[in-house]
């Protein structure tokens, strides 16, 4: 649920999803931590960049979100936002965190990458 000036900042392409996750509330799944910029015309209509937003989904999607939310390590992401036919749309997924050992061979493979790039740049 948008109100009208988070509606424009977000078509001028000021809100960000990047630290953003989904949460389930009284059978209701909220957004937290989307940031949509205040609209620069807005004045008194604009509110809290960063207040919990409700998505707005039928019944039937809420429950099968919530059969698979209750799976261990399941968390609900926004991945993407768009216009379709002037509604704005979201899609979320379903992500599994990672483990410790993934966390680092990750943090492994970006430092060799890192340390590669950075010899690359030097040969030069």
């Amino acid at each position: 649920m948008l109100v009208g000036t988070e509606v424009k900042s977000i078509r001028a392409g000021q809100a960000s999803i990047t630290e953003a996750y989904c949460k389930m509330e009284n059978g209701e799944i909220f957004i937290y931590g989307m940031h949509v910029a205040p609209f620069e015309q807005g004045n008194r209509f604009n509110v809290d960049p960063l207040r919990p937003r409700k998505l707005l989904l039928r019944r039937g999607e809420i429950n099968r979100i919530s059969r698979q939310l209750a799976e261990k390590g399941l968390t609900l992401i926004p991945l993407k936002v768009f216009f379709s036919r002037g509604y704005a749309k979201m899609n979320i997924g379903l992500a599994r965190g990672k483990k410790l050992w993934d966390k680092r061979e990750s943090i492994t493979q970006r430092d060799t990458e890192r340390e590669r790039l950075r010899q690359e740049s030097e040969r030069y």
